[in-house]
């Protein structure tokens, strides 16, 4: 503590010698060049005085430019930014030097009475040590006292050798024609010399108070025992934290250190002034005021700003809603225009049919009369005035409405829906001149009405071909698979062979040994009982099973490569509604279809996929309504259910798993569904989904069906419809009016005893279907082989259970043991999941969807929307941080003492304690929509940017919310736009950090580390007398970095008498004037480098 105390005694004792040699210097050229003059009685006319003054204050401005540059003001460069321009704010008396005119009138000796180096190192020594008595010097001490050792009295030197002011080791000796000091010197209590007070200080002489014995204006005493002794001058010069004497009243402005005016109305004149300063216009200031009132001009800011936002939020939602009501009326307008169009072909089609067959009558007719010719194709052509017969698709009169749904009805019969199907296997062949035609169609699409006239036209067409097939026969569906102008996609076939996924850890099988294949152009339902692995043999075939060991092969299109490379064109509908709340059913759809269908693709054609699936899903009526949260009721579950199955349908997959996508609907919702996807199915996508108990006319829309036991043994994997036939094989009869699929179920649960006559239980099920197929059966199996060879043995189920699930068990292990599996497995798990996100197979699907820069543009948009949906949630956030400016405003005003320390330490805990746990919204509520989207194959970089483009907004308007309410009621010196700018990076630091939590912590911890967060920081970083670990610390924490900005804004508006406070305080808090722009270089960095934290984290931690 003392080393450091004596670095700031010499800090100090340098500035001051800087500023005090200087005028001394002048008044020793004065001396030296005329020694015989400075004597009251031998002064020349003042005319002369005042030119020989000037002359010497110009030799003064050279010694000063000298000094600039040397070691004593780079050391005390913490608190002087500018050396000449604060040397000229608190010394610089070239405009009025009439105090000094004075004291040469007055003493006749003014440069024997400065005081030197050493001298002033015995005052700066005395102010760093509290301001107590002075230590004993040459002149003042115990044996040796005199009246300039008083406050406010000096003496001169004893001998006429010229004082060399520059010394800092020798004091001379001065007792000799003592006497008070002059006005515009202060002389300070144990020393007998005189320092020049600075400008913005009032030092005049003194005047007794006989009432409290004191020399006013100033605080010290007459001594006693000198009944001669009479008030002097100024006596300290110190911090205004301990004294402020000498210091400009506030309400008076001083031109000079010897006179003092009071303010006058319009003007304000904060404590230290040297002139008025002149009020803004609409502020009030009276006579003598320290400060304007700017809070009118608070008002007019949040007026502003309000206004603004109001625009801002109104005319935006405004325009969204305008754009989507034209977007409607077109949708109408194509609509009716196509509807026209189709009935009146309908109708011409009647008139025809009509007129063909009164032709034929005719015909009949004359040939019954005339001879007995039929007549012919070309008689009748003639008949209708036309050469040729057109064969055109007949359309039903009684036409539905566009928004209905689709009333298709598909054959039974297996064979044919596999012949179907095989048939896209083979390219269909195109005719070159009819799609060049429709290219050069497609040009000419341009704007909204026509782009929905071409696709509800095509919807159109779709329909009134699948009113055609309505009844197909086994040639129908041959022709309707081989059409070459039905639309194909690539095909997928998935073969798994072998098929077990264990659980990492515990050693027990999920699925084991699971064969079989689903093809394209096929619905694969998955069911059985709960615990049977029906979600886990989905995620596994579709590569995401995590924190499990996957054994056996999985073949794609025969082939052995990873389904991820196919990812582009896989859909995966989760069992849960992963869909925004805070957007429409129509925007959700759309941006999936965006993002995930083919760059190439012309809008006209993703227009006519979007309005399919809308239309096939039933969601005509809905597609403008808000889908809905928790918090905020939107559309019903079952149709947020059919949204859910409509983002992944508008995609067109070619591959499609489906998580009990039926769970939660009726009935007549379902069969909706399902025939949306049979039509999906007709297009060749390979559909596979778990299906819990469904109904008999959903389980009749099925292709195929796996049936899996529990433990994750199959029991059936098959056509749907030969299930009863297998089961009844092994004597397993479904009885009258029972639903099979959920007798099926009951078997496998338990519920149901086999009948005695069957011999086979529950547990030889799986057993019983391998040796069908003539699969391995795995070495603990064999045992029930064995026994059901015997079909009079019927084995206890619960026994069997146990002999045929053995694989399962575990050994008993310690708890040490348990632990330290679970620990191993979870970190497997976190490993697998990393290793999935990262993971960038070889794309083989061939699909080029829109680059980054494109979703980008997407994400604005969409999350544009969604920013404006949430105004009310928005407009809270502003009115709290207003809230919270006008209280701390009010409350703690920015001191001059220590340049608003404390008024910006609780600035910085409010702003970023509020603006964190706003930002947390950003990322915390759709973590689940991030993780199925990306899953997909949308980019994360394209998400995280787009959202913090977004919340930019946010960035730049927070901070001047609060201030135009703090800053207009604490009134500091620094400008609006400095404490704008420390503001604005202290957001941005805090929005990243809040990124951050969000993403690697779950809701509750991230809000409970925001909270915390900013108060343990700034408390951190305030602590100025700690140990140095603490101050160490503190160096990292971005509240210290902001604190000191925003200080070191303020104190530089602060100089003239007030230096030495700032040069106080600053030393005392550690900052620095040269940090400000390195400071906010800090807390934009800090803020860069915790956003791109939380994008790694949000990467690497997602979970699929």
């Amino acid at each position: 503590m003392s080393r450091g105390r004596n670095n700031t005694k010499f800090t100090f004792i340098i500035f001051i010698i800087i500023n005090i040699i200087t005028p001394s210097s002048f008044l020793r050229f004065v001396q030296c060049q005329l020694p015989g003059e400075l004597s009251p009685p031998q002064l020349p006319s003042p005319a002369s005085l005042d030119l020989l003054t000037e002359i010497a204050y110009t030799r003064l401005e050279n010694l000063t430019y000298n000094l600039l540059s040397t070691k004593f003001v780079q050391d005390y460069s913490f608190c002087i930014q500018d050396p000449e321009a604060e040397w000229n704010a608190a010394f610089n008396y070239s405009s009025d030097v009439s105090f000094l005119t004075a004291c040469m009138v007055k003493t006749g000796d003014v440069t024997q009475r400065l005081c030197t180096a050493a001298e002033v190192a015995i005052y700066l020594d005395n102010l760093q040590r509290g301001g107590g008595y002075l230590k004993p010097n040459q002149n003042c001490n115990s044996s040796g006292w005199v009246s300039g050792c008083e406050p406010g009295w000096a003496c001169r030197t004893d001998t006429e050798e010229p004082v060399d002011l520059k010394n800092s080791h020798y004091i001379p000796p001065r007792g000799s024609n003592c006497a008070s000091c002059c006005e515009g010197f202060f002389c300070p209590y144990g020393i007998t010399c005189m320092i020049p007070c600075p400008l913005g200080s009032y030092c005049p002489l003194a005047s007794l108070n006989n009432n409290t014995g004191r020399c006013e204006p100033y605080a010290y005493q007459l001594p006693a025992g000198l009944p001669d002794h009479t008030c002097g001058g100024a006596n300290i010069w110190a911090d205004a934290r301990t004294n402020t004497d000498v210091f400009c009243s506030a309400g008076s402005y001083c031109p000079t250190n010897t006179e003092r005016q009071p303010c006058s109305s319009g003007n304000y004149c904060p404590m230290g002034s040297t002139d008025e300063k002149r009020c803004f216009k609409l502020t009030t200031c009276d006579p003598k005021t320290e400060s304007q009132n700017i809070h009118a001009y608070g008002v007019m800011l949040i007026a502003a700003l309000s206004t603004l936002l109001v625009i801002i939020y109104n005319c935006s939602d405004q325009i969204i809603t305008t754009r989507e009501r034209r977007y409607a009326k077109s949708r109408e307008a194509a609509v009716r225009t196509v509807r026209e169009k189709t009935q009146a072909r309908a109708r011409w089609r009647s008139a025809k049919e009509a007129a063909k067959k009164q032709a034929m009558q005719l015909s009949s007719q004359f040939s019954g009369r005339f001879s007995k010719r039929s007549p012919s194709d070309l008689d009748m052509a003639k008949i209708l005035n036309r050469t040729e017969i057109e064969e055109t698709p007949t359309h039903d009169s009684k036409r539905t409405e566009l928004g209905h749904h689709l009333d298709i009805a598909y054959t039974k019969d297996d064979d044919q829906i596999s012949i179907a199907s095989s048939d896209y296997s083979e390219p269909a062949k195109r005719n070159t001149k009819k799609n060049k035609n429709t290219k050069e169609k497609e040009k000419d699409i341009n704007t909204h009405s026509q782009i929905f006239k071409y696709a509800y036209s095509q919807l159109e067409k779709e329909k009134a071909q699948q009113q055609q097939n309505k009844n197909l026969t086994f040639s129908g569906v041959i022709s309707m698979a081989t059409d070459k102008d039905t639309k194909k996609r690539p095909l997928i076939e998935i073969d798994f062979r072998d098929l077990t996924v264990t659980l990492k850890g515990k050693r027990k099988n999920i699925l084991r040994s699971v064969n079989g294949k689903i093809k394209p152009g096929r619905i694969t339902a998955i069911m059985g009982p709960s615990g049977a692995g029906k979600t886990t043999f989905l995620s596994a075939i579709a590569g995401k099973a995590v924190g499990c060991t996957v054994n056996g092969t999985i073949l794609i299109n025969g082939k052995s490569v990873s389904i991820h490379s196919y990812r582009k064109i896989i859909g995966f509908v989760p069992q849960d509604d992963i869909v925004h709340g805070n957007l429409t059913v129509e925007e959700n759809l759309w941006f999936s279809a965006r993002c995930r269908l083919s760059a190439d693709l012309p809008k006209p054609d993703k227009v006519l996929v979007v309005e399919r699936v809308i239309d096939s899903l039933g969601l005509q009526t809905i597609r403008g309504s808000v889908v809905g949260t928790v918090e905020k009721r939107g559309i019903s579950g079952g149709q947020r259910k059919r949204v859910n199955v409509g983002i992944e349908l508008v995609m067109e997959p070619s591959l499609l798993f489906l998580d009990e996508p039926t769970s939660g609907l009726d009935s007549s919702s379902s069969q909706l569904l399902l025939r949306s996807l049979r039509r999906e199915a007709l297009e060749g996508v390979n559909i596979c989904m778990v299906v819990h108990q469904p109904s008999y006319a959903l389980f009749q829309m099925f292709d195929d069906l796996i049936l899996l036991a529990k433990g994750g043994l199959t029991v059936y994997h098959g056509p749907a419809k030969k299930v009863e036939e297998y089961f009844t094989s092994l004597g397993i009869n479904v009885p009258d009016r029972v639903n099979p699929p959920d007798y099926f179920i009951d078997i496998l649960e338990g519920m149901i005893r086999t009948s005695s006559s069957s011999g086979v239980g529950y547990t030889e099920l799986p057993v019983r279907w391998m040796m069908h197929n003539g699969y391995p059966i795995p070495h603990d199996m064999r045992i029930n082989t064995e026994e059901s060879l015997t079909p009079t043995v019927n084995m206890d189920n619960e026994n069997a259970d146990d002999r045929v699930f053995s694989d399962s068990a575990v050994e008993e292990k310690s708890f040490a043991g348990e632990v330290w599996q679970d620990v191993k497995a979870n970190v497997e798990k976190k490993r697998d999941r990393i290793r999935h996100n990262f993971l960038r197979p070889t794309d083989l699907s061939y699909r080029r969807t829109p680059n980054v820069f494109l979703q980008y543009k997407y994400f604005l948009g969409r999350v544009g929307k969604q920013r404006m949906r949430e105004a009310k949630t928005q407009a809270m956030d502003y009115l709290i941080l207003l809230i919270a400016g006008a209280c701390l405003g009010s409350l703690t005003k920015a001191s001059d003492q220590n340049f608003g320390y404390g008024a910006y330490t609780y600035t910085i805990i409010a702003v970023s304690l509020l603006c964190k746990i706003a930002a947390l919204r950003s990322f915390s509520l759709d973590k689940l929509q991030y993780w199925r989207e990306s899953a997909s194959g949308i980019s994360s970089l394209a998400h995280f940017v787009s959202k913090d483009t977004v919340d930019l907004f946010n960035t730049i308007i927070k901070p001047v919310v609060y201030l135009s309410m703090f800053y207009f009621f604490s009134n500091p010196k620094s400008s609006f736009a400095y404490n704008y700018a420390v503001l604005l990076c202290l957001v941005y630091c805090v929005t990243g950090i809040a990124y951050a939590l969000a993403i690697f912590l779950d809701p509750g911890p991230s809000q409970l580390f925001s909270v915390l967060l900013p108060v343990v920081l700034t408390l951190v970083s305030t602590q100025n007398h700690t140990s140095s670990f603490v101050k160490d610390l503190s160096n990292f924490c971005y509240p210290k970095w902001a604190l000191e900005a925003f200080v070191i804004g303020n104190s530089e508006r602060y100089y003239g008498v007030w230096l030495l406070t700032r040069c106080g305080a600053l030393l005392r808090f550690g900052y620095n004037v040269h940090n400000w722009a390195l400071r906010l270089s800090f807390l934009l960095l800090t803020g860069l480098a915790f956003r791109a934290v939380a994008f790694i984290g949000m990467v690497t931690l997602q979970k699929k």
